[in-house]
C-alpha cells in the first residue's frame, strides 16, 4: 500500500497484538525500502519498550522513539519546577537507551501540560541531551493557532518532525479535531510560517480516521498537501 501510494517513510505505530510480530514488520520495511523513521513508544522503559529496543538493534535500524506525556496544568513555580524534574528523571533513560542504538527521541504533543511546546523545550534544555527533540502534530495544537508563529520559532531548533492535518480554529471544541489536510482553514497558514522559517524536516501525515479504509485516508491526505503545496508556491 505505501509503495503504491508513493510513501517511503513511516512511523509505526502498535497494540499489544502487534508485538510478535515486530520483527516481521521490520524486515517488511526493509524488503520494500520504506524507511522507518519513527515508532511510537511507551512511556517508560517497561518490557514493552525493552522488546522494540531488541527489535530495533537486531535488524540495526536507527530511529526516532515518539514519546508522550500528560499531567494538568501547574499552580505554582514550585509545581512546575516538579514536574520539570519528575520528566527528566522518566525521559533519561529512554533517551539513554535510545542513544545507545543510535536513536532519538521525540516528545510528542498530546495535550495536556506535556503537550505545551514550552514545557517541552523546558525538559529538553535540563535533560541537556543532544538526542531529544520535538514532534509536533497540528491536530493537538488547536489551541495553539492563534500564536502558531511564534511557538514554532521557539521549537525550531528542536524539531524533529511536524505531523499535519486540517485546522480550524476550535476544531477540537467543535467536534472537528480530525481533518483531511487540505478541508481547514488554518493549516495553509500554518505551513506558509514553516515554509517561511526554512525548517527543513519532515512533514507526516497520519491515518487516524478509523472509519475509513486506511489508503483512502492517505491518499486524501497526500492529495489535500499537493494542492496545499502547489498554493505555497504560487504565492512565493
Amino acid at each position: 500500500m505505501l509503495e503504491r501510494l508513493g510513501i517511503r517513510r513511516l512511523a509505526y505505530d502498535w497494540r499489544a497484538e502487534h508485538i510478535p510480530t515486530f520483527d516481521a514488520e521490520i524486515e517488511a520495511c526493509q524488503k520494500h525500502h520504506i524507511e522507518l523513521t519513527a515508532w511510537w513508544f511507551p512511556a517508560s522503559l517497561d518490557k514493552d519498550a525493552k522488546t522494540i529496543l531488541a527489535a530495533l538493534e537486531r535488524h540495526r535500524v536507527k530511529t526516532q522513539l515518539w514519546v508522550m506525556g500528560n499531567g494538568s496544568p501547574v499552580r505554582t513555580e514550585t509545581e512546575q519546577q516538579e514536574r520539570i524534574k519528575a520528566e527528566v528523571a522518566r525521559l533519561r533513560p529512554i533517551a539513554e537507551a535510545a542513544g545507545r542504538i543510535g536513536g532519538k527521541v521525540g516528545l510528542y504533543n498530546h495535550g495536556g501540560w506535556f503537550g505545551e511546546p514550552e514545557n517541552q523545550i523546558t525538559i529538553i534544555r535540563a535533560l541537556g541531551m543532544t538526542n531529544v527533540g520535538i514532534v509536533y502534530n497540528f491536530h493537538h495544537g488547536h489551541e495553539h493557532i492563534d500564536r502558531f508563529a511564534e511557538l514554532f520559532g521557539k521549537m525550531q531548533p528542536y524539531l524533529l518532525a511536524v505531523n499535519i492535518n486540517g485546522m480550524v480554529k476550535d476544531g477540537e471544541g467543535r467536534g472537528q479535531k480530525i481533518l483531511y489536510v487540505g478541508e481547514g482553514d488554518q493549516e495553509l497558514r500554518m505551513l506558509k510560517v514553516i515554509r517561511d522559517s526554512g525548517w527543513q524536516g519532515p512533514i507526516g501525515i497520519i491515518d487516524h480516521r478509523p472509519e475509513t479504509d486506511s489508503e483512502e485516508t492517505l491518499g486524501r491526505n497526500l492529495r489535500g498537501l499537493d494542492g496545499l503545496r502547489k498554493r505555497l508556491g504560487d504565492e512565493r
